[in-house]
């Protein structure tokens, strides 16, 4: 069949195939019964076969189901798990009963579809097996049944949307298996530059039927719309290895992009075929038709995914879904049986549940006595941990991560996470600041989803959000990702002006520019980043407090690689305890370090000794290697206003890296156009540079941070006395307590000897506590 056949059966309108159980496949026929129940790691080439499966199942069963919720990647976007549920599950109508029987697919890696989870037991009465369910007024399309080892799946038509006339159906006849594979053979030509297609849904198949006789897979990337009336004019179809923002992707540079033209049809006019990973020959170019039929759904569409379809008395109509939680139930009592456990051991440990109508779980947060306690030495710049969330999960772990006085990652409490609503990352804030005694971060780094932004908006007012760095680069390739790749100057001037804009001015008019030069003024993407530019452009973030977190990365994950969110339901505690020990291990080890090692000092410079004595052995070598380069820089006083002077630092030998310092001599203070003490919270070399020309021979206090310093355990003790101990600092006091006679405790029962000491040493030190009373 030659692709001129093939565009006249894709413009065919034929009515839809009445729904069909095709015998041999593991379902009944009229006359038998089925030989397949559901179960876990049942496999389907597609969930629409996951969905004829279950809903013939039902049939004979003795209950009807609809389709449940669906979840999408955030990486690209495309539907990774969908749920299909009885008909009588929720409580929208009068003839629902709440019946909780279901079943999840998931998509694999190797692209099927595969039973993860189910739950076969209904709370009503089932109709007579056999029954037949009454038809409805809306159009069934008839799908294939799963993949068995007898043999393979039947094959139906399915209908698209075609993007250029949103309006018309574009709906394939089902075809026998000798035409099918003819329209594999014809779909598999060679694309070249020049090649015409009447639609961009008809390029897709094309590109798509290539991909799979040749053995790769594709994904739709960046488009392009009209400056004038917003239309789309280019497209482009990439291999499913374009990018790096999964550990699947390397990056791959094969594409096909198509430009309209104006005579309304689509011409390949940039191409490129070769790829940088091995190709799988083991692809089943017989599915290649049936898949490339279903096209791509047109933008705007995910506007229903949060709506269901219910019945009436007035027949079919669209409501809000009422929310479904992510986590299997098996977690809840597993975890509540845990968090009891462990506040038996630890009566500083919280948890706390959101349940919804129905006394049905939703989020659970969880923080232990030591998280608490961190959150009030380490709790001022906090990453919101959701990386499940780029990838297939098991389950929605995250967690809340700080930075320690060795700059390590620091468990601040964790989550599962029910559903990516506002509702849910609302309560989730909100449990941690009731478990952190009211603590509000300055920073917080997590995601930009409208959800979390309103969410830490409304429960965080004054913190500064920070999008996640992952996130912007997967957002760059998607919307600027052929600009990117394709124009090295558009690069260059993206980034200079993104990475070396020293003001708000200069920034502004270097963005202006780009929008000018590439006819970025209409780009919906371009402009929404411009809007959120506070939360992301290092010009504004770092004038912020953020822990060192660099601006073009993230903290390390506190759990990965022992925990992750594909960690199976019967392992997660074992290695969530595992993990969480080899972190603390880990800063006992730091600990010991900076209080019985000493770092080789590099100058007789007063300042270097002092901070030696003070700072962690991680912290005093961040230092340390500012103190080394301010030698390499030169300060020259350019004005002097009263005690105010202000000096031009810049670097020997290269004058483009100049910052301004501003010197009190009154009171020391002192500042850097470079906003670095500020971001990170040590001195940066320019500053220091000043202090040497002043001939300053001691740091002022309030330069050295305390949660820096080797002491910063004991920071709290010294907040209480400025905060006048309120009874917020009192159960923090209670915790430093607490986590030092730990320690106290296997120090001393090491041996009779140590027992008997430190029993002494503790007598004594409770009569000079009560004298002093």
């Amino acid at each position: 069949m030659n692709r001129e056949e093939l565009v006249n059966i894709m413009n065919v309108r034929s009515k839809p195939a009445p729904l069909v159980v095709g015998k041999g496949n593991g379902f009944r026929d009229d006359e038998g019964e089925s030989n397949m129940e559901p179960h876990v790691g049942l496999e389907f080439d597609t969930a629409e076969e996951a969905q004829e499966f279950y809903s013939a199942h039902a049939n004979q069963v003795g209950f009807k189901i609809r389709i449940g919720q669906l979840y999408r990647s955030r990486s690209d976007g495309s539907v990774i798990s969908r749920r299909f549920v009885c008909s009588k599950e929720g409580f929208q109508t009068n003839t629902r009963t709440g019946c909780a029987a279901f079943i999840r697919v998931q998509k694999a890696d190797t692209g099927k579809w595969v039973i993860a989870s189910i739950k076969k037991e209904h709370n009503h009465e089932f109709e007579a097996s056999g029954e037949t369910c009454p038809t409805t007024r809306i159009q069934r399309k008839s799908f294939p049944t799963p993949r068995s080892s007898s043999g393979g799946a039947s094959r139906t038509g399915i209908r698209t949307r075609d993007e250029d006339s949103p309006s018309s159906v574009v709906e394939i006849k089902r075809l026998k298996k000798d035409e099918m594979d003819g329209v594999g053979g014809g779909l598999a030509r060679e694309p070249s530059k020049g090649l015409e297609f009447n639609t961009a849904n008809e390029a897709y198949k094309f590109y798509y039927a290539y991909a799979s006789n040749i053995g790769f897979r594709i994904r739709i990337g960046q488009l392009f719309r009209s400056k004038h009336d917003g239309s789309i004019t280019s497209r482009r179809f990439v291999c499913s290895k374009e990018g790096r923002q999964h550990p699947s992707r390397v990056g791959c540079g094969a594409y096909m992009r198509i430009q309209k033209q104006e005579t309304g049809g689509w011409v390949v006019d940039r191409l490129q075929k070769e790829h940088n990973h091995e190709i799988d020959r083991s692809t089943d170019p017989s599915r290649t038709a049936s898949a490339a039929s279903k096209g791509y759904r047109e933008e705007g569409s995910s506007i229903l995914e949060n709506l269901d379809l219910v019945e009436t008395n007035e027949g079919l109509s669209l409501v809000k879904r009422v929310r479904e939680s992510n986590i299997g139930s098996d977690w809840y009592n597993m975890l509540l049986e845990y968090f009891q456990s462990c506040q038996a051991e630890d009566t500083g440990f919280f948890y706390a549940v959101e349940m919804r109508e129905g006394n049905k779980g939703m989020n659970i947060f969880w923080a232990d006595a030591r998280s608490r306690f961190s959150c009030a030495q380490f709790g001022d710049a906090v990453v919101f941990d959701t990386t499940y969330r780029r990838c297939n999960y098991s389950v929605p772990f995250a967690s809340f991560v700080g930075v320690n006085h060795h700059r390590q990652p620091v468990l601040l409490g964790c989550a599962l996470i029910a559903d990516e609503s506002e509702e849910s990352f609302t309560w989730i804030f909100q449990a941690w600041i009731r478990a952190m005694s009211g603590c509000r971060p300055v920073s917080i780094i997590a995601d930009q989803d409208r959800p979390i932004q309103h969410s830490i908006a409304q429960v965080f007012p004054g913190t500064h959000h920070r999008f996640s760095a992952w996130q912007i680069l997967d957002k760059e390739q998607e919307n600027l990702g052929a600009l990117l790749s394709m124009d090295a100057e558009f690069k260059y001037e993206y980034e200079t002006c993104i990475f070396q804009s020293l003001t708000a001015s200069e920034y502004d008019s270097a963005w202006n520019m780009l929008m000018n030069k590439y006819n970025l003024r209409e780009n919906t993407w371009f402009k929404e980043m411009y809007r959120m530019r506070k939360s992301w452009v290092p010009l504004h973030i770092k004038g912020t407090f953020f822990a060192g977190i660099h601006v073009d990365g993230s903290l390390k994950s506190y759990f990965s690689p022992i925990l992750t969110a594909q960690t199976p339901l019967n392992e997660f505690i074992v290695r969530y305890e595992k993990a969480l020990e080899q972190r603390r291990e880990e800063e006992r080890k730091e600990d010991f370090n900076s209080f019985n090692l000493q770092a080789v000092l590099h100058t007789k410079d007063p300042i270097e000794e002092q901070c030696r004595k003070l700072y962690t052995m991680a912290m005093f070598k961040v230092f340390q290697k500012e103190l080394l380069e301010c030698y390499s820089y030169v300060g020259i006083k350019i004005n002097v206003e009263g005690a105010i002077s202000r000096y031009l630092v810049q670097k020997c030998g290269n004058g483009e890296e100049r910052n301004t310092v501003a010197f009190n001599a009154s009171n020391l203070n002192i500042s850097c156009s470079c906003k670095y003490f500020e971001f990170e919270g040590v001195l940066c070399r320019h500053a220091l540079k000043v202090f040497q020309i002043m001939n300053i021979r001691e740091l002022p206090s309030r330069y050295i941070l305390h949660r820096w310093c080797k002491n910063a355990k004991y920071g709290i003790l010294r907040d209480v006395d400025s905060a006048g101990g309120s009874q917020d600092f009192n159960a923090l006091m209670t915790w430093s307590l607490r986590e030092e006679s730990r320690n106290y405790i296997e120090a001393g029962a090491a041996s009779l000897e140590r027992y008997k000491l430190a029993f002494e040493i503790m007598q004594e030190g409770r009569r000079n506590i009560c004298w002093q009373n």
